[in-house]
């Protein structure tokens, strides 16, 4: 015969709060169950989709598949900080091409991994032919994993400018690059970026234009799909998961602006001396009235005030402190006489003040400040001036910016505080629909897999919990009405027993009956003969730990009263 005591204590608590033996099995029975489903539930796989290689073509289209490493170089390049600073940063940063090891949402589907936290990690890819937008659309569409999330670090690639002299063992900062495109985060700052190099038609050279007002990342560790679309008509979008979060212009939306001023101010012009630029100035005819003094105090004695009736003048507003003693190794001769700290009067915190009074001060009706003459219009006036406009002889107008320049490779040359950063499923190419075909195939088949064990992962939320145990009622939830009720009578018990029993007079009504019916099933297991040796040692205990709850009880409510009585007498001797 099997012997389940915390059965049987729940079963003892239900039929002490008043419910019959059958209803008392039928709720254990229905906890029991209810909890070997959460269980169930809460072990249950989730059943992965399998990764297959995809058949779409692209210009680039990478899946880092098991030939992965034959296509992409890790840099063994120092990254220049600058001359304004001593420090040489070398490319450490280790990489790495395997399956995620959080929220797992595809079987067999494995991507580029950053493995090192707090190292800057550079590796790039050549393209097997050069990428020339010129008239076409660009499409760069590529996932990111944050398994450890991301406090401070980029998760953004590069697309590198064509050059026959780009080795992948000197990929740097430095290596000039065409688009430079994903998310970045560190602190407050948060956003995907959108940078682009433009050359100036005129003297040849580069500059960055950066997306003025870029949308922010998803700091998710699930997987994150960025896509970012340019048109041959200089109109971009970006997208997060397929969904479109950015929109515009090239022309319109990035700092500098892709095309200069076509007039500036002219630097040799300056403003003439008598030029006036001041619009209002003290009226030269106003006189101060006769009866403005401007001696008058702000404030004058409020005389009207009187003292509060509880104000108490002969006590000071501090006092020595009471409880401070003089340390012991005080030496008078040495350190002088000890004089103990003062403290704030506590009787002058339940009155008015202490100490001598005086009349408060008020605001002066009579006050006015130092007089000025009102202000009017200035009739010299002539606005406010600027230099005149001349040509801007480095004007130039580019009206096709997405023309990029053609690109050779691509790379990730980044700064990260968090490891384990993945990269996979990376488009480059010409094909709105084919990057949307793409994304079909693998983000959104795994996507909603890690999204569902994410959501396993989060603690539960108990609906329609009660707020209060006083809230609960037995007929609705047993188990938790008992539990509930018990908890509340020993957590008050412990400071005050007798308001303990006051509180949960029905915990403290039903203890002798679940002492009783505790003590009385147990009895009738020891006194069965069928009951092994285990089971009646076990039962033994069991009783004799009741008896001893049952005293303890009995002892902390009498002390408890003897507490309460105690105090009555004190209040009573203090009140005589």
């Amino acid at each position: 015969m099997r012997f389940n005591v915390a059965a049987a204590a729940a079963s003892a608590a239900l039929l002490a709060g008043g419910v019959s033996a059958d209803d008392a099995q039928k709720v254990l029975k229905d906890e029991s169950s209810s909890t070997a489903a959460e269980a169930a539930t809460s072990v249950s796989p989730v059943e992965l989709p399998t990764f297959t290689p995809t058949k779409l073509k692209a210009p680039f289209l990478e899946q880092f598949t098991d030939d992965w490493d034959s296509r992409w170089k890790p840099s063994h390049a120092k990254k220049e900080t600058g001359p304004d600073t001593e420090e040489e940063w070398a490319y450490v940063g280790e990489w790495s091409v395997e399956e995620p090891v959080v929220y797992k949402g595809m079987e067999g589907d494995k991507g580029l991994v950053v493995k090192n936290a707090a190292a800057h990690h550079a590796i790039s890819a050549k393209f097997p032919n050069k990428i020339d937008p010129k008239g076409k659309d660009l499409v760069v569409q590529y996932e990111v994993k944050l398994q450890n999330g991301l406090e401070c670090g980029g998760a953004y690639l590069k697309l590198l400018r064509e050059n026959k002299a780009l080795h992948q063992d000197e990929f740097s900062n430095t290596t000039p690059y065409v688009i430079m495109f994903g998310p970045d985060k560190c602190g407050h700052t948060n956003k995907v970026h959108f940078i682009f190099n433009h050359k100036n038609p005129k003297t040849g050279e580069y500059e960055e234009k950066h997306l003025s007002s870029p949308p922010s990342a998803k700091i998710v560790k699930t997987t994150e799909l960025y896509t970012l679309i340019v048109h041959p008509n200089n109109t971009y979008l970006i997208q997060q998961d397929g969904e479109t979060v950015k929109e515009g212009s090239l022309l319109e939306d990035f700092v500098p602006s892709v095309n200069p001023e076509a007039e500036i101010d002219d630097p040799n012009d300056t403003k003439p001396e008598d030029w006036v630029d001041q619009a209002r100035i003290p009226d030269p005819d106003a006189k101060k009235p006769e009866d403005w003094d401007e001696d008058a105090p702000y404030e004058i004695v409020d005389e009207e005030a009187t003292m509060p009736e509880d104000w108490l003048v002969d006590e000071p507003q501090t006092i020595p402190d009471p409880e401070a003693q003089k340390p012991e190794d005080w030496d008078d001769e040495e350190d002088g006489d000890w004089i103990a700290p003062t403290v704030p009067n506590p009787k002058c915190f339940e009155v008015s003040g202490c100490g001598p009074w005086t009349k408060p001060m008020k605001k002066n009706p009579d006050y006015r400040g130092i007089w000025s003459a009102p202000l009017i219009d200035n009739p010299a006036y002539k606005g406010p001036w600027a230099p005149r406009k001349i040509a801007n002889p480095d004007y130039y107008e580019d009206k096709t910016p997405a023309n990029f320049e053609p690109m050779g490779a691509i790379g990730f040359e980044i700064w990260t505080m968090q490891n384990n950063i993945l990269f996979d499923n990376i488009y480059i190419g010409h094909s709105v629909e084919d990057a949307k075909a793409l994304a079909d195939e693998t983000f959104f088949k795994k996507h909603p897999v890690e999204e569902k064990l994410e959501e396993a992962e989060k603690p539960k939320v108990e609906e329609n919990k009660p707020s209060s145990p006083n809230d609960l009622k037995f007929a609705e939830d047993p188990v938790t009405y008992i539990k509930e009720k018990v908890d509340l009578f020993v957590t008050i018990a412990k400071k005050d027993p007798v308001e303990a029993i006051k509180f949960v007079p029905e915990v403290a009504g039903g203890a002798a009956a679940l002492l009783v019916t505790f003590i009385a099933i147990l009895a009738s297991l020891v006194s069965g003969g069928s009951a092994p040796a285990p089971v009646k040692k076990a039962a033994k205990d069991v009783k004799e730990k009741a008896k001893d709850a049952k005293d303890k009880a009995a002892e902390a409510v009498a002390t408890g009263a003897e507490k309460a009585k105690e105090a009555t007498k004190r209040n009573t001797r203090s009140q005589s």
